[in-house]
């Protein structure tokens, strides 16, 4: 029988965008919404916070930080960013073995929570770093050589010839051929058009999609080319169908760094997966702070109405492991866990409104100390021992974390706003309100309201919420347990309206009801 080539191509097209469309899939569990950033915590630790915590309270998945091979590095002593110089793809690094590797992701797919690989394709470690087997596995390596044995990679697969610059490194943002073929801040850059660098990479990929992982988070994907990451996520394969359903793609987002006025823009890379939205993290934290005259009403047309990327590609955050520490891109106005008050409302916010994917974070303690205006401690790694191993997350008895790990996951009002979202699903914001300045609420639908104070005064007001008349917890200032309200509640009248009260002093200038938690 033959086909008219506008019918084989009407019934192709499904399978051509098939995996296209899968790519922006979280393969969350129905019902769950949001990602959590658990920063630096080993395997063993985020196994049982899956069972424990994330499992309980409606968590869609983690970000867990880059499982493979990384240099050793002791000056400064183990920081931070180390765990961003790769010297292989060996599942071994501060936060445990391949085994424990391999546990953690049955034990939390188990228990409908996924994970989320950091995962790092751009380059290799620096450039000045010499030769031997300071790496977390072992793996010999020679940066003079530009050989790393453990994967293969010799100078051929490095785009030295193509960086023009006297340096090496990127030295101009504005020429795109410097930020895709230069290295950035001297790490040995990939060459990602090589087929033999994108086989390995996949490869890497690939293995950790066997083992069930849902996704990845793509590190600096702003300095390789659009086609050569779009080359690397083709060689892919379907998630693992122990865990997930035939055909299933993974879940792809990119870390794009882009405020603007530079020569790389983050409307290049949304045809491949979701892109970080940095300008989400900068605009709520000087919203909220008050900043250059900035107010909370005029979070009306909040996300696309201020020049973010589409909702529907846009990774969203309040802050991240970069920003929280003056870097990446943000500077003073991003709110961390340091000024809580602020960040809870932040996030708060976040979680409500339907624009984007949000991902919360998980901090660790450091010790701040600012020269200049700069910390000089920002490199900090993660609690640890004596030898440089990470100390495990515990759990004090008021269900907050000890071991200088700040858990804001944990906290009341951030994970009961994760219960919000989820009551909320795809209902769309309605019902907005706001005084002009920075008192302002809104609602998801008919599933959920929440309002906010950020005022100097008095907020006193009946508010239509959409909602069905009845009680509701108030899950900022209390938890809804077993039918119950352990703090404040609202009574929503038959007309939909209903009455609230919030002093501009108080420690959560907020309340936020939904249909989960209704008595």
């Amino acid at each position: 029988m033959m086909i008219k080539p506008s019918v084989l191509l009407f019934l192709l097209l499904p399978l051509f965008l098939r995996p296209i469309v899968a790519q922006w899939d979280t393969n969350a569990v129905p019902g769950r919404t949001t990602i959590v950033h658990l920063f630096e915590w080993r395997w063993n630790d985020i196994a049982d916070e899956c069972e424990r915590w994330l499992n309980p309270n409606g968590f869609a998945g983690v970000q867990v930080s880059p499982p493979n091979e990384n240099l050793i590095i002791t000056d400064p002593w183990r920081p931070w960013w180390e765990r961003y110089q790769p010297i292989s793809y060996k599942l071994c690094s501060r936060s445990g073995s391949e085994e424990e590797f391999k546990k953690m992701v049955k034990k939390c797919n188990n228990v409908g929570v996924r994970i989320y690989v950091d995962a790092i394709l751009n380059h290799m470690c620096g450039a000045g770093v010499g030769s031997g087997m300071a790496s977390t596995c072992g793996s010999s390596f020679d940066t003079n050589k530009e050989s790393f044995p453990s994967v293969g990679y010799s100078n051929l697969d490095f785009n030295d010839a193509k960086c023009h610059t006297a340096s090496g490194n990127i030295e101009s943002y504005q020429d795109k051929y410097q930020v895709r073929n230069c290295r950035l801040v001297s790490l040995l850059d990939l060459s990602q058009d090589m087929d033999y660098v994108r086989d390995m990479l996949a490869q890497y990929l690939n293995r950790l999609i066997d083992i069930g992982v849902a996704g990845f988070r793509l590190d600096a994907v702003k300095h390789m080319w659009p086609g050569d990451v779009q080359a690397i996520i083709g060689r892919l394969k379907n998630l693992n169908t122990d865990f997930f359903p035939s055909g299933s793609r993974p879940f792809v987002y990119q870390e794009v760094i882009d405020q603007g006025g530079e020569a790389v823009s983050s409307s290049e890379y949304l045809n491949i997966g979701y892109v970080t939205e940095f300008k989400y993290s900068i605009n709520i934290g000087t919203v909220i702070r008050k900043w250059n005259g900035q107010k909370m009403a005029y979070l009306r047309n909040w996300g696309e109405g201020w020049a973010f990327m589409p909702s529907t590609s846009a990774l969203v955050f309040v802050d991240n492991h970069d920003n929280q520490r003056g870097s990446g891109a943000g500077g003073k106005a991003v709110l961390t866990f340091w000024d809580s008050r602020l960040y809870k409302m932040a996030v708060a916010f976040t979680l409500a409104h339907p624009y984007g994917q949000p991902r919360i974070m998980s901090s660790f303690h450091w010790n701040r100390y600012f020269i200049d205006g700069k910390d000089i401690n920002d490199w900090q790694g993660p609690p640890s021992n004596s030898n440089g191993s990470t100390k495990p997350v515990t759990i004090n008895s008021d269900l907050t974390c000890g071991n200088d790990w700040i858990c804001e996951h944990r906290w009341r009002q951030i994970k009961n706003m994760v219960a919000f979202r989820n009551a909320a699903g795809s209902s769309d914001l309605q019902n907005w309100w706001d005084n002009g300045n920075n008192q302002v609420a809104f609602g998801r639908g008919n599933r959920g309201f929440v309002v906010f104070n950020n005022d100097d005064r008095v907020l006193d007001m009946w508010i239509q919420t959409g909602l069905a008349a009845g009680t509701y917890c108030d899950i900022i200032s209390g938890d809804f347990m077993e039918g119950q309200c352990t703090a404040g509640s609202v009574l929503v009248e038959s007309n939909g309206m209903a009455h609230f009260h919030i002093e501009s002093w108080a420690e959560d200038p907020m309340i936020a009801i939904h249909v989960n938690a209704k008595l």
